[in-house]
């Protein structure tokens, strides 16, 4: 065989192999194709959450969602199941099957409503699973945050068979040190990766750490995936536990306005994360590092996502994920009134970025 003629089979082989891998079968509802036929039923399901749920929008929904997916993924500790103890089972649509469990604890406080929001989709798409239901959901509501990136989504889910046991999802007012402890154990997360896990925060919004604030969100930009938070988070605060703030709180510098009753907030393990020495560079890497940010948070949520499943078994449908909406392209800056010297430096290897401030009264930056 000639030298040319043994190169045209090859070619020919790879093309076939490649043609294989890229075929794609039509889906029943004779609008949608998918690499793998189990992957239809969430065309589906995007569309029903998207237009009966979230509508197309980045808000209070979307970021309920968002921390369901993270909830119910979290409780789980292979610690625990060393030592016989229940241990939970990671994203397993725990919280949808046991809704008069998971929910009443304390670190779950206010979760029941994206509980009570997602109930209703499981009659209405009984071939997904409650696991499938929240990671799917939490992907296409973060969808909707200009910035956002495209999260990668494995279906496949088993039923729970039990509640996760209490006490294994991160609270506020835990130390850092708890906190990256249980984040290694629940899903062998590092500092770093769970520092791109808080990106979350850029778009989250607390009606129950605070009561007298409803709804407060924790940047002045809770409606974009972007960065600002690397940068609020980093400002000089007031009002911390003990000195007037609530546990688990520490009061945001930028008020709320004299005419409403929402003003901006700030996690106390937030605060830390920020100038642990752990997790200081980290934070501080994020501010106006777009990219950089939502690409680490996609690869923190591809890990979150599939914590206690066996992916050997799961199938990747994340071409039912739609396409997020862009990046507003406008970069961090600080607050109005705010400059480089309200910044509590922590990271002690790199100056913090240079940064323009926002014209006008803090006032006028609160949601």
């Amino acid at each position: 065989m000639g030298f040319k003629s043994l190169i045209s089979i090859i070619s020919l082989s790879v093309f076939a192999v490649q043609a294989a891998n890229f075929r794609r079968v039509a889906c029943p509802d004779g609008v949608h194709t998918a690499t793998n036929a189990a992957c239809c039923k969430f065309f589906a399901l995007r569309d029903d959450l998207q237009a009966n749920l979230f509508d197309n929008q980045c808000g209070e929904d979307s970021h309920e969602a968002l921390r369901l997916t993270f909830h119910d993924a979290i409780a789980f500790s292979p610690a625990l199941k060393k030592q016989g103890k229940p241990a939970g089972g990671g994203a397993d649509g725990s919280m949808l099957i046991f809704p008069n469990v998971e929910p009443n604890f304390s670190a779950n406080n206010g979760i029941s409503d994206s509980v009570d929001s997602l109930t209703p989709f499981l009659a209405a798409h009984p071939t997904i699973s409650p696991g499938d239901l929240i990671q799917f959901a939490g992907a296409v509501g973060i969808s909707n945050c200009p910035g956002a990136p495209r999260l990668q989504f494995m279906a496949g889910r088993p039923n729970a068979t039990a509640p996760a046991p209490d006490g294994l999802i991160p609270e506020p007012n835990d130390t850092i040190t708890q906190i990256l402890a249980r984040m290694a154990d629940g899903g062998g997360f590092s500092p770093d990766e769970v520092v791109a896990l808080l990106s979350s925060h850029s778009i989250a919004r607390a009606d129950h750490v605070d009561p007298t604030l409803n709804a407060a969100p924790f940047d002045s930009t809770p409606f974009d995936f972007d960065t600002q938070i690397f940068v609020e988070v980093l400002l000089r605060g007031v009002g911390f536990p003990g000195k007037g703030g609530n546990v688990g709180e520490a009061q945001s510098p930028l008020p709320k306005t004299d005419d409403e009753d929402v003003g901006e907030i700030r996690l106390l393990s937030d605060h830390t994360f920020a100038r642990d020495s752990r997790t200081a560079c980290t934070w501080q890497g994020f501010v106006n590092q777009q990219a950089k940010m939502a690409s680490a948070f996609r690869a923190a949520m591809a890990k979150l996502a599939v914590i206690g499943q066996d992916t050997s078994k799961m199938i990747d449908c994340s071409e039912a994920v739609p396409i997020p909406v862009p990046s507003k392209g406008k970069p961090a800056t600080f607050p109005a009134t705010k400059t480089n010297a309200d910044i509590e430096q922590a990271c002690a290897s790199a100056p913090f970025p240079h940064l323009a401030t926002d014209p006008g009264p803090v006032e006028s930056l609160i949601p």
